[in-house]
């Protein structure tokens, strides 16, 4: 047996233990109530403590293990993927490098620890981004590191902000109100976490992101990378105060607009996706900042199941058709891969929130929970906007799926026939159906009375109805609906770009400040400083010590110089 293969094999085996004794001692804990602390002090600085803290509650150890079953899954699901890539076994290690960041940031409750799985996520999503090594690969994975870095940043200034409280187990301070008192402090987690999590205006890297392999972005985008800054959040949410609620909340709806605005102008299956991931994790930083993190927790789980599945099924069809990822060359694939087709419109039913599937029991309590809070005008219209653009590209996409014409060029090879690519299919897709609903029992075990207007209630049916049914009568009449975009090419441009974002996260930002480097270097590095600093004084020193070397050579014509310049300096003084 091949390297590769065996190490896919223990590596797929270990997480699924992994996850299993996670799940298990999460609902231990769950019941009991009980929560594991193991800290020890690696060293003391001016009377703060650097501890090496682990944290092992029932939140911590049932994202551990949900992380981990997807994990294995997408490990499963790469040897049939990735089957014919040379470089298998460095993918394997850098996808393990992942999820050994991600998990260590889970159960760390520590600023300085949390950094660590911070900044290797950062890391080996760079080296995952660019696995390709083309060029666009490189630029997204530039764009990735750099908009991520400012997250570290923000986490470095707050380890910095903590040390006032002789400690970074924010664990302690969270409650009692220690961190707020701190100026910015809060301001620079919530800045972290909206960077990582992809929030406006560091929005551009995550489609950017999708130059990965399909089976990494099925990682990153459900239950790692993107929701690690929603992780943080919630861990801090009893320290957000009002000022920073109210701008997270608004923040969080102008994500969820304009993700649900761009995925329904978007040609490519896999940005489609990306970009419904990004309305998702807006929909759990408005949770979020309404005050119910626990309504966040969920659905970022329910999240995860439903978008695995989701991503992929794309990469199966993907891989079938020839590597194109446009939706325009697809079309009635229903007929040649049945399981795909069927499991990627499961998904699709779940992100909508159709009832009994997974994504009906978050989605649908968080809406209702958010209309029933103190909600302002311009926020709710958000949320019921970005909730009916959801549906809308969500049966866009079954309509180029399902029902529309065949496009392909040839039918040959569209097939279902890889089981290594439809098992982990087969067992999202059960995670899909009951996943929602095994979570509402065990983290609601009593259940919430909401009581609403007719109208209000039955909003998220309504808009719901009508943004499916625009959808997909849009591109019935795909012909001049082409037509009409094209005579409205400006606001297309705009709705259709994430409203400029990825032009200023590039060039609207690196020109400037790469020109002014450029002139540093040029007057300050390569001019001045260059003449006056270093390599100055390298040349008078150097140039002193070859006069000095002359000078012991023991030369006779020194000594007659130095003699007849002694002669002349003595005649000067005696006259």
């Amino acid at each position: 047996m091949l390297w590769s293969v065996r190490l896919n094999l223990s590596s797929m085996i270990f997480l699924m233990v992994l996850s299993l004794s996670s799940i298990v001692g999460s609902l231990f804990m769950l019941v009991g109530g009980t929560c594991w602390y193991i800290e020890w002090e690696i060293v003391s600085l001016n009377s703060c403590s650097l501890e090496m803290t682990l944290i092992l509650d029932w939140m911590s150890m049932m994202f551990l293990s949900f992380v981990s079953f997807i994990s294995a899954m997408v490990l499963f699901y790469s040897g049939g993927y990735m089957a014919g890539d040379e470089n298998m076994t460095r993918f394997i290690y850098l996808v393990l490098g992942f999820v050994a960041s991600m998990g260590f940031l889970i159960i760390s409750p520590n600023m300085v620890s949390i950094l660590l799985g911070w900044d290797g996520l950062g890391l080996v999503s760079y080296a995952l981004v660019i696995y390709y090594q083309n060029e666009k690969s490189m630029n997204a994975g530039m764009l990735t590191a750099l908009s991520n870095r400012v997250g570290d940043v923000a986490i470095l200034l707050s380890v910095a902000l903590m040390s006032e409280l002789g400690g970074w187990s924010f664990i302690f301070y969270t409650e009692g109100g220690s961190i707020s008192s701190i100026g910015g402090l809060v301001g620079l987690v919530i800045l972290a976490g909206m960077t990582k999590s992809a929030q406006i205006p560091f929005s551009a890297w995550l489609p950017a992101a999708m130059a990965a392999p399909t089976p990494v972005s099925a990682l990153v985008h459900s239950s790692t990378l993107v929701t690690a800054g929603v992780y943080l959040l919630i861990r801090f949410s009893p320290a957000l105060g009002g000022l920073e609620q109210s701008v997270l909340l608004l923040l969080a709806g102008l994500t969820m607009f304009m993700a649900g605005l761009g995925a329904n102008f978007e040609t490519d299956l896999k940005k489609i996706i990306a970009l419904s991931t990004l309305s998702q994790l807006g929909v759990m930083m408005g949770i979020l900042a309404l005050g119910y993190a626990k309504l966040a927790f969920f659905h970022l789980l329910a999240h995860a199941l439903f978008k695995a599945l989701l991503f992929m099924c794309a990469g199966s069809v993907i891989h079938s058709v020839g590597g194109t990822q446009d939706i325009r060359s697809m079309g009635g694939l229903i007929y040649s891969m049945p399981l795909s087709i069927t499991s990627i419109n499961l998904a699709n039913l779940a992100l909508c929130g159709t009832p009994f599937l997974a994504g009906f029991y978050s989605k649908d309590l968080i809406l209702e929970v958010a209309f029933s809070s103190s909600l302002n005008e311009f926020c709710f219209w958000l949320l019921v906007l970005a909730t009916g653009l959801t549906v809308c590209y969500t049966f866009r996409l079954v309509y180029y799926s399902v029902s529309g014409d065949f496009n392909l060029m040839a039918l040959g090879g569209v097939s279902d026939e890889d089981w290594i690519m439809t098992s982990p299919m087969i067992c999202l897709g059960f995670g899909a159906i009951m996943g929602g609903a095994g979570l509402s029992w065990l983290m609601f075990p009593s259940p919430w009375m909401i009581s609403l207007p007719l109208g209000v209630k039955t909003l998220a049916l309504v808009v719901s109805a009508v943004g499916g049914s625009i959808g997909y009568t849009l591109n019935l009449m795909s012909e001049n609906y082409s037509l009409a975009s094209i005579s409205k090419y400006g606001t297309v441009s705009f709705c259709g770009s994430m409203w400029f974002m990825p032009f200023l996260s590039t060039q609207g930002v690196s020109d400037p400040f790469l020109k002014l480097g450029h002139n540093y270097q040029q007057v300050g590095d390569g001019g001045w400083l260059e003449g006056y600093g270093a390599q100055g004084a390298y040349s008078f020193f150097m140039k002193s010590s070859s006069y000095l070397q002359v000078a012991q050579d023991n030369s006779i014509k020194v000594y007659m110089i130095m003699f007849m310049l002694w002669l002349i300096l003595l005649s000067l003084v005696l006259l």
